[in-house]
């Protein structure tokens, strides 16, 4: 095994890479970086029935838009590849035929109706059918037939599978970095097969020597297959080989705590769970993504780091080389981890904040016609003002418009609330004074006009509220005197004295 960290994301392209799949991948990237060692993406695409055109592109794309990139896999040969388990074909029936010559896995031609009326046997009798040392005897396999008589039927060309023949009645140590260690009893578990009959190898066979040649220290994988870790370890054991170390990760839990969170929770409840939108090849149906919905993919990686592990501390936002130098397998949790809408917003909302003003205005722009013929520098210094009120930039619109649009209505119950029956002469003063500023400053202007609300003694609300209602059309947005200083004396004025004539 190598002295150097290495370990691996191994994905099937089935579709859509799942935020599940995410966490996998970005927890073996933290464990990579954090030791000095190696990232790899394995393709693991043995199952052609189930392969799914475009799948693999998505993963590499979401891998780089969360951030994660890995150092060796599809086009980042590094001396251990192929890299698609389905180039790899020429390993693998070598070592299932080791197996075989050492008396560890034999054949089985078994039928596939056979196999199915045999497990509707059991079930009318209460049991459930394993095909294992207790009744491989019996069956059809190369254990129950003379050599001659295996020959002549793999010489006919006869369809058969290669299973691996399990242990009976040994006691099996595993040691997991996250579950502890396990003892399983090796009578309860089947002989599982290895090599189907169509010349590709399982998934159990291809994954155990594609780990040992590309010389993977550390599995670090989702908990669905933690039942497979047994015969992971006895395949090691029968190779002679040393098993990497094991790390099991929780569950992503639905919001509501009970059960794994799917497709299905994101559309009904109106969130994504998926990275990037994906489009269904056959179907046409369009999943959402993180990124099309408009979040941060410094974001997505900090809340999903914290479903299932803590760093032991109060911080909960983390760059991505905090999470490296935090990031620690002991701290990962054993229970599932419920996904929480609203805390992914949440840690939007904070990535907000980080984001450059330009880089936000690039984006508001490019995506409100309205905006382009509008001066970027202006949008930033509009960003500026809005942005801690923001979660996304898709509400930026309702936040603003009011600095490139004058109001054409004015919100029903804020009339009711702020105009008065000496409304309309206030804001006539108010008027007046930025007519005569010279200066229009943020602080020249507020100290003329607070200056002039209080030496007439009149309440601050009086004015306040029917000015902003006057320049924004509703009681909302940031400091009154930062929005006329952004729409200019005359466009305040304009508003102010549109507002009095709608008034009147």
């Amino acid at each position: 095994m190598s002295d150097t960290i290495r370990v691996r994301f191994a994905p099937s392209p089935t579709g859509p890479l799942h935020i599940g799949g995410v966490r996998t991948a970005l927890y073996n990237f933290l464990f990579a970086k954090k030791h000095g060692g190696t990232f790899v993406l394995r393709i693991e695409d043995t199952d052609q029935n189930r392969f799914v055109e475009g799948a693999q592109s998505y993963i590499i794309e979401a891998l780089n838009w969360c951030g994660i990139p890995y150092d060796e896999g599809p086009g980042k040969e590094g001396g251990y590849g192929p890299y698609k388990q389905s180039e790899r074909g020429h390993l693998y029936k070598q070592y299932a035929e080791q197996l075989i010559n050492e008396g560890k896995a034999y054949y089985a031609f078994d039928s596939a109706e056979d196999l199915v009326a045999l497990r509707k046997q059991y079930e009318t009798e209460g049991k459930t059918f394993i095909y294992n040392w207790h009744n491989r005897g019996q069956l059809d396999n190369s254990l129950s037939m003379s050599a001659d008589e295996l020959q002549s039927r793999l010489d006919r060309g006869e369809d058969h599978v290669i299973r691996f023949l399990s242990p009976e009645s040994e006691s099996l140590h595993l040691k997991d970095i996250v579950r502890g260690d396990m003892t399983i009893d090796t009578s309860t578990l089947d002989d599982k097969v290895l090599f189907k009959s169509d010349g590709m190898p399982t998934y159990h066979l291809a994954n155990i020597v594609d780990d040992h040649l590309m010389e993977i220290t550390h599995v670090i994988r989702g908990e669905e297959w933690l039942p497979s870790l047994a015969l992971h370890q006895l395949l090691y054991n029968a190779f002679n080989w040393e098993a990497p170390l094991f790390a099991h990760l929780p569950l992503i839990l639905k919001p509501t705590g009970k059960g794994k969170l799917s497709k299905r929770d994101g559309e009904k409840m109106g969130f994504p769970v998926f990275p990037l939108e994906w489009s269904d090849p056959q179907t046409k149906e369009v999943s959402k993504g993180f990124r099309e919905e408009g979040y941060f993919p410094e974001a997505v990686i900090n809340f999903l780091a914290f479903l299932g592990w803590n760093p032991g501390t109060e911080q909960e936002l983390f760059n991505i080389n905090e999470l490296i130098d935090a990031f620690d397998l002991e701290r990962v949790h054993k229970a599932g981890a419920r996904f929480d809408p609203e805390k992914t917003n949440w840690y939007n909302h904070q990535y907000m904040q980080f984001q450059s003003n330009k880089e936000l205005a690039k984006s508001f722009k490019t995506s409100r016609p309205e905006l382009s013929d509008v001066d970027l520098t202006y949008i930033k210094m509009v960003v500026g003002l809005i942005k801690e009120r923001a979660t996304f930039v898709n509400e930026f619109w309702d936040l603003s418009h009011y600095f490139f649009q004058a109001p054409s209505s004015y919100d029903q119950k804020a009339v009711k609330k702020a105009v008065k029956d000496d409304t309309a002469d206030l804001l006539e003063e108010v008027a007046q004074i930025i007519m005569h500023t010279r200066e229009i400053t943020v602080q020249n202007l507020e100290s003329k006009v607070k200056s002039w609300i209080t030496e007439n003694n009149i309440g601050f609300g009086r004015v306040m509220m029917p000015l902003r209602l006057a320049l924004v059309g509703a009681l909302q947005g940031p400091d009154v005197f930062e929005i006329i200083f952004m729409i200019g004396k005359n466009e305040s004025i304009r508003r102010i004295e549109a507002a009095i004539n709608q008034e009147g």
